[in-house]
Protein backbone atom coordinates (compact mmCIF):
# COMPACT_ATOMS: atom_id res chain seq x y z
CA UNK A 1 0.00 0.00 0.00
CA UNK A 2 1.29 3.48 -0.80
CA UNK A 3 2.21 5.77 2.07
CA UNK A 4 0.40 9.11 2.41
CA UNK A 5 3.09 11.75 1.94
CA UNK A 6 1.68 15.05 3.26
CA UNK A 7 3.33 18.30 2.11
CA UNK A 8 1.07 20.85 3.78
CA UNK A 9 -2.32 21.53 5.34
CA UNK A 10 -4.45 24.66 5.59
CA UNK A 11 -7.68 25.64 7.31
CA UNK A 12 -9.87 28.50 6.09
CA UNK A 13 -12.82 29.78 8.15
CA UNK A 14 -15.32 32.31 6.82
CA UNK A 15 -17.61 34.25 9.18
CA UNK A 16 -20.55 35.50 7.12
CA UNK A 17 -22.60 38.30 8.73
CA UNK A 18 -24.76 39.30 5.75
CA UNK A 19 -25.03 39.12 1.97
CA UNK A 20 -26.45 42.61 1.49
CA UNK A 21 -29.46 42.17 3.78
CA UNK A 22 -29.82 42.51 7.53
CA UNK A 23 -26.81 41.66 9.69
CA UNK A 24 -27.25 38.30 11.41
CA UNK A 25 -26.82 38.13 15.19
CA UNK A 26 -25.17 34.75 14.69
CA UNK A 27 -22.82 34.65 11.71
CA UNK A 28 -22.70 31.58 9.50
CA UNK A 29 -19.39 29.78 9.78
CA UNK A 30 -18.19 28.06 6.61
CA UNK A 31 -14.85 26.29 6.76
CA UNK A 32 -12.49 24.21 4.69
CA UNK A 33 -9.56 22.02 5.62
CA UNK A 34 -7.13 21.27 2.79
CA UNK A 35 -4.24 18.83 2.54
CA UNK A 36 -1.67 18.60 -0.23
CA UNK A 37 -0.41 15.05 -0.67
CA UNK A 38 1.76 13.15 -3.10
CA UNK A 39 -0.18 11.21 -5.72
CA UNK A 40 1.42 7.74 -5.66
CA UNK A 41 -0.07 6.93 -9.08
CA UNK A 42 0.97 10.10 -10.92
CA UNK A 43 2.67 9.61 -14.27
CA UNK A 44 1.67 5.99 -14.78
CA UNK A 45 -1.40 3.83 -15.24
CA UNK A 46 -2.05 1.51 -12.31
CA UNK A 47 -4.97 -0.90 -12.53
CA UNK A 48 -5.59 -1.51 -8.81
CA UNK A 49 -5.66 1.87 -7.06
CA UNK A 50 -8.28 1.07 -4.42
CA UNK A 51 -5.83 0.20 -1.60
CA UNK A 52 -4.91 3.91 -1.37
CA UNK A 53 -8.45 4.62 -0.10
CA UNK A 54 -7.60 2.72 3.09
CA UNK A 55 -4.37 4.68 3.44
CA UNK A 56 -6.29 7.96 3.18
CA UNK A 57 -8.74 7.16 6.00
CA UNK A 58 -6.53 8.38 8.90
CA UNK A 59 -5.83 11.62 7.04
CA UNK A 60 -9.55 12.15 6.39
CA UNK A 61 -10.41 11.55 10.03
CA UNK A 62 -7.72 13.94 11.28
CA UNK A 63 -8.81 16.61 8.80
CA UNK A 64 -12.44 16.28 9.93
CA UNK A 65 -11.39 16.59 13.59
CA UNK A 66 -9.27 19.65 12.80
CA UNK A 67 -12.11 21.37 10.96
CA UNK A 68 -14.68 20.66 13.66
CA UNK A 69 -12.26 22.12 16.20
CA UNK A 70 -11.74 25.23 14.07
CA UNK A 71 -15.52 25.69 13.80
CA UNK A 72 -16.03 25.71 17.58
CA UNK A 73 -15.18 22.15 18.62
CA UNK A 74 -18.81 20.96 18.75
CA UNK A 75 -19.77 18.46 16.03
CA UNK A 76 -23.47 18.83 16.90
CA UNK A 77 -23.33 22.43 15.56
CA UNK A 78 -22.26 21.32 12.07
CA UNK A 79 -25.22 21.37 9.67
CA UNK A 80 -23.68 21.20 6.20
CA UNK A 81 -20.80 19.47 4.47
CA UNK A 82 -19.02 18.67 1.23
CA UNK A 83 -15.73 17.29 -0.08
CA UNK A 84 -13.50 17.62 -3.11
CA UNK A 85 -10.12 17.01 -4.67
CA UNK A 86 -7.89 18.63 -7.26
CA UNK A 87 -5.56 16.16 -8.98
CA UNK A 88 -2.27 17.49 -10.35
CA UNK A 89 -1.50 17.33 -14.07
CA UNK A 90 0.36 13.99 -14.00
CA UNK A 91 -2.58 12.27 -12.37
CA UNK A 92 -5.99 11.25 -13.62
CA UNK A 93 -9.51 12.05 -12.49
CA UNK A 94 -9.93 8.52 -11.15
CA UNK A 95 -7.20 9.18 -8.59
CA UNK A 96 -9.42 11.93 -7.17
CA UNK A 97 -12.27 9.45 -6.80
CA UNK A 98 -10.20 7.69 -4.13
CA UNK A 99 -11.04 10.59 -1.75
CA UNK A 100 -14.81 9.93 -1.84
CA UNK A 101 -14.98 7.28 0.90
CA UNK A 102 -12.17 8.51 3.20
CA UNK A 103 -13.35 12.12 2.98
CA UNK A 104 -17.06 11.49 3.37
CA UNK A 105 -17.00 8.78 6.01
CA UNK A 106 -14.54 10.72 8.16
CA UNK A 107 -17.04 13.56 8.59
CA UNK A 108 -20.02 11.26 9.02
CA UNK A 109 -18.18 9.30 11.71
CA UNK A 110 -17.77 12.43 13.84
CA UNK A 111 -21.19 14.02 13.33
CA UNK A 112 -24.22 12.82 15.31
CA UNK A 113 -26.75 13.64 12.56
CA UNK A 114 -25.27 12.89 9.18
CA UNK A 115 -27.54 10.64 7.17
CA UNK A 116 -27.17 12.49 3.87
CA UNK A 117 -24.66 11.65 1.18
CA UNK A 118 -21.68 14.02 1.17
CA UNK A 119 -21.68 16.00 -2.10
CA UNK A 120 -18.38 16.25 -3.93
CA UNK A 121 -16.47 17.56 -6.89
CA UNK A 122 -13.11 16.79 -8.44
CA UNK A 123 -10.98 17.83 -11.36
CA UNK A 124 -7.48 17.70 -12.81
CA UNK A 125 -5.72 21.08 -12.73
CA UNK A 126 -2.34 22.75 -12.54
CA UNK A 127 -0.70 24.70 -9.75
CA UNK A 128 -3.05 27.26 -8.25
CA UNK A 129 -6.16 25.46 -9.52
CA UNK A 130 -9.41 26.27 -7.73
CA UNK A 131 -12.40 24.05 -7.07
CA UNK A 132 -16.01 24.84 -6.17
CA UNK A 133 -17.16 22.26 -3.64
CA UNK A 134 -20.93 21.79 -3.23
CA UNK A 135 -22.47 21.80 0.24
CA UNK A 136 -25.75 20.25 1.39
CA UNK A 137 -27.40 19.65 4.74
CA UNK A 138 -25.66 16.84 6.60
CA UNK A 139 -28.84 15.01 7.58
CA UNK A 140 -31.18 15.56 4.63
CA UNK A 141 -30.09 16.32 1.07
CA UNK A 142 -33.32 18.10 0.09
CA UNK A 143 -32.98 20.97 2.59
CA UNK A 144 -32.74 23.78 0.04
CA UNK A 145 -31.59 26.40 2.58
CA UNK A 146 -28.25 24.60 2.89
CA UNK A 147 -27.48 24.29 -0.86
CA UNK A 148 -24.22 26.19 -1.04
CA UNK A 149 -20.63 25.92 -2.23
CA UNK A 150 -17.17 27.05 -1.22
CA UNK A 151 -14.25 27.72 -3.53
CA UNK A 152 -10.96 26.22 -2.35
CA UNK A 153 -7.36 26.13 -3.48
CA UNK A 154 -3.77 26.78 -2.44
CA UNK A 155 -1.52 29.01 -4.54
CA UNK A 156 1.31 26.45 -4.94
CA UNK A 157 -0.77 23.30 -5.26
CA UNK A 158 -1.31 20.81 -6.61
CA UNK A 159 2.04 20.25 -8.22
CA UNK A 160 2.00 17.78 -11.13
CA UNK A 161 2.53 14.74 -8.89
CA UNK A 162 0.21 15.84 -6.07
CA UNK A 163 -3.44 15.97 -5.06
CA UNK A 164 -5.17 18.60 -2.98
CA UNK A 165 -7.90 16.97 -0.88
CA UNK A 166 -10.51 19.04 0.93
CA UNK A 167 -13.38 18.83 3.40
CA UNK A 168 -16.00 21.56 3.89
CA UNK A 169 -18.36 22.13 6.83
CA UNK A 170 -20.89 24.85 7.72
CA UNK A 171 -22.84 25.75 10.84
CA UNK A 172 -26.11 26.63 9.14
CA UNK A 173 -28.03 27.68 6.09
CA UNK A 174 -27.15 30.45 3.67
CA UNK A 175 -27.26 33.67 5.66
CA UNK A 176 -30.35 35.13 3.95
CA UNK A 177 -32.09 31.90 2.97
CA UNK A 178 -35.58 32.57 1.67
CA UNK A 179 -35.86 30.19 -1.31
CA UNK A 180 -38.39 27.85 0.33
CA UNK A 181 -38.38 24.08 0.30
CA UNK A 182 -37.95 21.65 3.19
CA UNK A 183 -37.00 23.52 6.36
CA UNK A 184 -34.21 22.10 8.55
CA UNK A 185 -36.59 21.98 11.54
CA UNK A 186 -38.87 19.62 9.56
CA UNK A 187 -36.21 17.00 8.76
CA UNK A 188 -37.27 13.43 9.56
CA UNK A 189 -33.77 12.08 8.95
CA UNK A 190 -34.92 8.60 7.99
CA UNK A 191 -33.22 8.16 4.63
CA UNK A 192 -30.77 11.04 4.21
CA UNK A 193 -33.11 12.76 1.76
CA UNK A 194 -35.89 14.43 3.80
Amino acid sequence: MPEVNLRKKAIVIEEIFHEGGPVSKTPLLRGAVLAVIENPYAGKYVEDIQPFMEDLKPLGLQMAKDLIKALGDDASKIEGYGKGVIVGENGELEHGALWHAPGGYSMRELMPSSNAIVPSSKKVAGIGGRLDIPITHANASYVRSHFDSMEVGINDAPRANEMLVALIMTTGSRIHNRAGGLDAKDIKGEDGLR
